[in-house]
């Protein structure tokens, strides 16, 4: 069987034309149907769902401060909030007494014992009661606080105490007893001595023995002391 083909070229041209155009049409019109859907979202949720969003949130924000202004106790927790924030700074600036029991240590004599120790930090003055085997090394005590120096870094020839005074002092003979000395010892201490932010080495003179050399600090202190 013969098939003839009676179009022209030209009418083929124009359907294959017209094919195309409606594909064009086509997907023109799926496209703007997508673009005005998120032109309408984006519409949608600027100025409905975002406004609706922001005055919830002021409204939350306005009764919170309500409810914080409502509490009798806002300037109590305030002040109290404050001072917990200032503490770090002055921990940093408070002196670090509890040097004094290492200086102790290295000052004192062998034979010589601590009963109670008293710092008074408005005045700069420390205050000792002891006991010692004898005269002579209560005399080395007092020396040994006048002549010591302390090194803070920058210098090695700085005078920790000064105004050193022996109070007090008796003398009891008794065979069975390590203290017949009983003393008082006054004196004024550098106030850099427990500065917090210094690094302190005492450079105690060589007078006598003291515990720190023979590494037995638990036997200084006879009883609590004072600050």
């Amino acid at each position: 069987m013969l098939e003839f083909n009676l179009l022209p070229d030209i009418k083929n041209q124009y359907l294959r034309a017209t094919k195309l155009k409606k594909s064009i049409i086509s997907g023109s019109v799926i496209v703007s149907v997508v673009v005005l859907a998120l032109f309408g979202f984006s519409y949608w949720y600027v100025y409905f769902y975002q406004k609706n969003n922001i005055k919830n949130l002021s409204y939350n924000i306005t009764s919170t401060i309500n409810h914080i202004k409502s509490n009798s106790n806002l300037n109590k927790i305030l002040t109290i909030q404050n001072q917990l924030s200032a503490l770090p700074n002055i921990l940093s600036q408070s002196p670090k007494i509890s040097r004094i029991f290492n200086f102790m240590s290295e000052l004192t004599p062998v034979n010589a014992t601590i009963s109670d120790l008293s710092i008074n930090p408005s005045s700069d003055s420390i205050s000792i009661n002891g006991g010692a085997d004898s005269l002579n090394t209560v005399n080395q005590f007092v020396d040994t606080l006048k002549y010591a120096k302390y090194d803070n870094g920058s210098s090695t020839n700085n005078t920790p105490f000064s105004s050193v005074t022996l109070g007090s002092f008796s003398y009891s003979n008794s065979s069975n007893s390590t203290t017949n000395a009983q003393f008082t010892i006054t004196f004024n201490y550098d106030p850099t001595l427990f500065n917090n932010t210094d690094s302190i080495q005492l450079v105690v003179p060589s007078i006598t023995t003291t515990r720190s050399i023979l590494n037995q600090p638990n036997v200084l202190f006879q009883s609590n002391m004072k600050g």
